[in-house]
């Protein structure tokens, strides 16, 4: 049987401390309208424990080494956040590298990634002792060895290969065809001729090989037939390390089912153990980490029921804080959260205030028929994606960030200004 979407919307697409007392919504023991009203919407706020502990869970299903891909949220105090619960750091641009460093965060603890990292970028990973590079192309081992012969330590890499495995998601982000801009391709022998340079360059300890199938993946089966080729890859050379990559899919919507970081750790290992592979298994998770954990709060400031036709509720964001509706089709689900236990018996669109017909958050959503003006509708599962996709578009500022943990709520990225978006103008 189908879910019933007018029912009110389930607990387990909200945060892990996620309570609902007299129709109010908290998280981390706060009561979200309260914050909302406190820092203004939009505004994420995550239940830090949730984050603490699907960190925790990470190491403990794949042990020391395992990255936090940190393109899916990132600000000081995440990076610092996960390095206490002992993740590494995925990072793939100088810029993420900067904020994990602002952060505390050694070098060594890094893994830098990217399909075209540049000298500055590759001079900055090798002078900082970052701990492993993910090698994606020979043009990169160029720039490596250039940077060598200049005077540049040499480092520890991981070469991206392209395993040919279909994730079965969306096609902007499946990555591990071989269609792809990232990585070496096996089938096309690629991937051995770049171990073989890489066993060779002085500039290059090469310790395993990396894989990175797609992302919102929630056919584990498809990590197992990854690990498969990467076994097959590596078995010849007796690396010391194979890292999975990320990708696990997460739930946003009513009937989507998840694996936990757990079960999809015992899916690789499994495969992994079957081809006879004893290295290090590492993996990098990120939407796994952060998606659930965080919520989106918006101000209704429109109500526009069109005749025969739909019900629009427009709020103040928009695909500036969240572009996945936009750029994926991605859905999601939406409540009252002053009403959280209320049936959502009415079906919207809800809309955001950019100048684009196509500024939809929620294509299908569900709220209570009497919505109005001025109530507090959210968006669950904002975690990932949202915050670090956001944009200035329409010179809107960005929303704040507020971790929540046992009561109390502290501000971790403050709300922009007008006159931030002054900042890098030059003006005569």
């Amino acid at each position: 049987m189908s879910p019933d979407p007018t029912q009110p919307i389930p607990r387990h697409l909200l945060p892990d401390s996620a309570e609902i007392v007299d129709g109010r919504l908290r998280i981390g023991g706060c009561d979200v309208g309260e914050l909302a009203r406190e820092y203004g919407t939009p505004i994420f706020i995550y239940d830090e424990d949730h984050l603490r502990a699907r960190a925790r869970e990470a190491v403990e299903a794949f042990g020391p080494g395992v990255a936090y891909a940190s393109k899916a949220f990132l600000c000081t105090a995440m990076a610092r956040l996960v390095h206490e619960e002992g993740m590494d750091i995925d990072v793939s641009t100088a810029g993420e590298f900067h904020v994990a460093r602002a952060a505390d965060v050694p070098a060594a603890a890094m893994v830098f990634h990217g399909n075209n990292k540049n000298r500055t970028e590759l001079a900055l990973a090798m002078t900082e002792g970052v701990g492993r590079v993910v090698v994606d192309s020979f043009d990169e081992m160029d720039r490596i060895e250039a940077l060598h012969a200049e005077g540049l330590a040499a480092i520890d890499v991981l070469l991206r290969i392209t395993p040919g495995v279909e994730a079965h998601t969306h096609e902007y982000i499946s990555t591990g065809r071989d269609d792809s801009k990232f990585g070496f391709t096996v089938s096309t022998g690629l991937a051995e001729r770049a171990i073989a340079r890489a066993k060779q360059s002085p500039a290059m300890r090469l310790r395993g090989i990396h894989a990175h199938i797609g992302s919102q993946v929630f056919r584990v089966d498809s990590f197992a037939r990854a690990a498969e080729v990467i076994a097959s890859v590596g078995a010849p050379h007796d690396l010391e390390e194979v890292s999975v990559g990320g990708g696990l899919g997460v739930p946003y919507v009513l009937g989507e089912e998840g694996a936990s970081i757990t079960s999809w750790a015992g899916v690789v290992h499994d495969a992994l153990g079957a081809a006879g592979v004893s290295a290090r298994v590492l993996a990098e998770p990120g939407r796994s980490i952060a998606a659930a954990a965080a919520i989106t709060v918006y101000e209704v400031g429109t109500v526009k029921p069109l005749e025969g036709i739909r019900t629009y509720v427009a709020v103040d964001g928009g695909m500036s804080d969240n572009p996945r509706p936009v750029l994926y089709g991605s859905g999601y689900e939406s409540f009252l959260v002053e009403r959280a236990d209320a049936p959502r018996d009415l079906e919207v669109r809800v809309v955001g205030k950019h100048c684009e017909s196509g500024d939809v958050l929620v294509r299908e959503g569900h709220v209570p028929s009497d919505i109005a003006v001025g109530d507090l509708l959210a968006t669950p599962v904002t975690g990932a994606y949202g915050h670090s996709m956001g944009s200035n578009y329409n010179a809107i500022t960005r929303p704040p960030v507020v971790f929540a943990s046992r009561g109390d709520a502290r501000l971790v990225v403050r709300r922009e200004t007008l006159d931030d978006l002054l900042r890098r103008d030059v003006i005569d």
